[in-house]
C-alpha cells in the first residue's frame, strides 16, 4: 500500500504551528524566525513532504513549465541548446516539453497548438525552415503568452531574440578560404527565408567583396529542408561539380547540412581539401575524429539556451510588462582544422590547426529593438 504524502496541514497540527507559518517557514520568508525554519524544514524532510504542484498551479495560475519548439533535436546543435536550456530551468524549478517539427510550418503550427492547450507559461521558439506566415505566433503573443525567440527568429514578433553572430562567422570562414589560396568558393545553405541564411550567406559575400571577388550566384545552393532531405544536398554538390568552373571550396551552412556535405564528398571520391575544401557551421561534437579533420564555425549553443531560457522566466515572473527587449548576439568561433588547410597556397600547408573567434567587427554584443 502506497503511503499518502503529507500535506502543509499535516506538518502543522504534527508541531502545533499554523499553516502560514509552515507555509512561509518552507518558503523561507525572513518573517518566520531561523529556529522555525530549521525545525518545519527538518520535519518536513523526515516525513517526505513534497509541494502539491497541481495545487499550487491551480492558485496561481502558472505551470512552472516552459515549451520549446525547434527543427530537430537529434541536431547536435539543439541538443546543445536544450542542455542550456534545461540548466537555467532547473535552476528556477522549471519543467521543459519539447516538441520538434521537421523542418514542417504545418507541423509548427499543431505543436505550437498542443503546447499552449497544456498551459505552458512560456515559449522558446526557433522557427521551421517552412515557416514564412508567423500568424499563429502572433497570435498566442497577442494573446499574452510570453515568447523568446531563438537562432531562427523574426523580427515580426516583439520580443528577446538570442542568436549567434552568424554573419561574422561566414565571414571569418570565407576569409580563412580565401587566405588559404582558394578563389572558387560556393556556399550551400538552408531555407532562404531563414535568419540564419540571410547572415551567413551576408557575411560570405562580403568576404568576397572584401577581397575582389565576383559573387556568382551559381555558386549559391539553397537547401530548404535544411539537411533532412539527401537528395536535396547531393543535387546541390552535383550541380556545382557541373559547372564550366566548379569549385575548389565549399561554405555550408547549417550543422547538419556540413556532415552530408562532408560524406556526400567521400562518397564520390572526391579528396577534401585536395580537389575541394570544406568548411561549415557544425557543433558535431568530435570534428577533429573525422578524415581529414574538419574545420567548423561553433556556435555558443549551450550559452544560447541557457540565456533564452533566463530571458523567458524574467519575462514570466515579473510583475510588469515589458516595453523594449533585447538582442543577444553571441560569438561564434572559426576552428580551423585539415579539411581546408592542404591548398598550395595556405600558410597553413603544414597540417597546423588553430581556432579564430568572431573578428572584431562582428564583436559579441547585444542590443535593443522596441
Amino acid at each position: 500500500m502506497i503511503k499518502q504524502p503529507i500535506t502543509i496541514k499535516d506538518i502543522a497540527r504534527s508541531l502545533g504551528l499554523s499553516f502560514s507559518t509552515v507555509s512561509r517557514a518552507l518558503k523561507g520568508s525572513y518573517k518566520i524566525s531561523d529556529a522555525t525554519q530549521q525545525l518545519v524544514k527538518e520535519y518536513a524532510a523526515k516525513h517526505n513532504y513534497r509541494p502539491n504542484l497541481m495545487a499550487q498551479s491551480l492558485k496561481n495560475k502558472k505551470s512552472r513549465c516552459l515549451g520549446i519548439a525547434l527543427s530537430s533535436i537529434p541536431n547536435n546543435f539543439y541538443a546543445e541548446v536544450i542542455s542550456g536550456i534545461e540548466s537555467a530551468a532547473y535552476n528556477k524549478d522549471y519543467l521543459v516539453m519539447i516538441t520538434q517539427n521537421d523542418e514542417s510550418y504545418e507541423r509548427e503550427v499543431k505543436n505550437l497548438e498542443n503546447l499552449s492547450w497544456r498551459a505552458i507559461d512560456g515559449l522558446l521558439l526557433s522557427l521551421s525552415a517552412g515557416t514564412t506566415d508567423v500568424g499563429h505566433i502572433q497570435q498566442l503573443h497577442e494573446q499574452g503568452l510570453p515568447i523568446v525567440l531563438f537562432d531562427r527568429v523574426t523580427d515580426a514578433i516583439n520580443t528577446h531574440q538570442v542568436i549567434a553572430d552568424n554573419k561574422g562567422g561566414a565571414f571569418n570562414a570565407t576569409t580563412h578560404l580565401l587566405e588559404c589560396g582558394y578563389r572558387h568558393i560556393a556556399h550551400i545553405t538552408g531555407a532562404a527565408g531563414l535568419s540564419i541564411t540571410k547572415e551567413r550567406l551576408q557575411g560570405y559575400q562580403e568576404a568576397l567583396l572584401a577581397h575582389h571577388l565576383p559573387v556568382r550566384d551559381s555558386y549559391i545552393k539553397y537547401c530548404d529542408a535544411c539537411g533532412n532531405n539527401i537528395p536535396e544536398a547531393e543535387n546541390a554538390i552535383r550541380e556545382l561539380l557541373s559547372l564550366e568552373t566548379p569549385p575548389d571550396a565549399l561554405l555550408v551552412g547549417s550543422d547538419r547540412l556540413t556532415m552530408r556535405c562532408f560524406s556526400l564528398l567521400h562518397e564520390q571520391g572526391i579528396r577534401i581539401p585536395q580537389q575541394m575544401a570544406l568548411a561549415g557551421f557544425s557543433n558535431f561534437s568530435s570534428p577533429e575524429l573525422l578524415s581529414p579533420s574538419l574545420t567548423t564555425i561553433r556556435q555558443s549553443a549551450f550559452e544560447m539556451g541557457k540565456i533564452a531560457a533566463e530571458l523567458l522566466i524574467d519575462l514570466i515572473e515579473r510583475k510588469r510588462p515589458l516595453t523594449t527587449f533585447e538582442t543577444r548576439v553571441l560569438p561564434t568561433h572559426l576552428c580551423i582544422r585539415n579539411s581546408t588547410i592542404g591548398h598550395p597556397l595556405s600558410p597553413s600547408a603544414s597540417g597546423t590547426t588553430g581556432t579564430r573567434g568572431t573578428s572584431p567587427m562582428h564583436s559579441q554584443g547585444s542590443g535593443v529593438h522596441s
